[in-house]
């Protein structure tokens, strides 16, 4: 199913009494109007751990904010939702389970993967990414006790030179990234340059908002993150008032 429409609703601390129904923050602070748009033809399909979905902190959304085919289902170690295995048998899509590739044997990882093109002719199969959204142990669990998973190839990013910017939880490891920007390294795997863009900036630009609410502190509007968001919007005004036949 669709993240946005989850059987369960969003009732975690404080989601109650003056929050946005769509960004969950409280009003003062809501980043809807912010929210960028990006054309994606890569997939997103989430396998959630426990509550994780309930989390305010959860970056799952965010993922689905941006990316159209975003799918998500809760984890269960003895029972498997149809919904997923049909998903990951649909013939449109080529699943590839995001996980390091040192858990498994070397001839299951691919460290690339073919570019999309705008048409599925151009690459066949469209690229549809695997992520185990929870804690590094609840994703560790998942990746074990999941056996419908095990004919995935599993997708080993390699990211030396990039550093993760979350700020709305702590890792025990520096190497860990969250859900969102593990996203935003799969469609830049994928040419999906544009939107991997936005969705680190709208992660960005949501964790400011979240942090300013829950601490009190001033809200920095003019930040960078904002800035490029402003950008993005006017770049998509522009093709909208162009039109299809004007876009690249």
């Amino acid at each position: 199913m669709r993240l946005a429409a989850s059987a369960k609703p969003f009732v975690a601390r404080g989601s109650g009494g003056g929050r946005c129904e769509g960004c969950r923050l409280v009003a003062s602070h809501c980043v809807c109007a912010l929210r960028p748009q990006a054309h994606t033809r890569s997939g997103v399909c989430l396998i959630m751990g426990d509550i994780e979905a309930l989390k305010p902190s959860n970056t799952g959304w965010l993922v689905a904010d941006i990316v159209a085919d975003t799918y998500a289902f809760g984890w269960s170690r003895t029972a498997v939702d149809p919904g997923l295995l049909a998903l990951l048998a649909d013939p449109q899509w080529q699943p590839y389970l995001v996980f390091p590739g040192e858990f498994v044997s070397p001839e299951r990882v691919v460290t690339d993967i073919p570019h999309t093109g705008s048409t599925p002719e151009a690459h066949g199969r469209k690229p549809l990414f695997v992520l185990l959204d929870g804690t590094w142990s609840e994703a560790r669990k998942m990746f074990r006790k999941s056996p419908y998973l095990d004919a995935l190839p599993v997708l080993s990013l390699q990211p030396e030179d990039v550093v993760s910017h979350y700020r709305l939880r702590r890792s025990s490891r520096e190497t860990h990234f969250c859900t969102s920007e593990v996203a935003a390294l799969c469609l830049a795997l994928a040419g999906e340059v544009q939107a991997a863009h936005a969705l680190a900036n709208w992660l960005d630009v949501f964790t400011t908002h979240y942090l300013s609410a829950k601490r009190g502190t001033p809200l920095d509007r003019t930040s960078a993150a904002h800035r490029e968001l402003d950008a993005l919007r006017e770049v998509n005004c522009q093709d909208a008032e162009q039109g299809p036949a004007h876009r690249l």
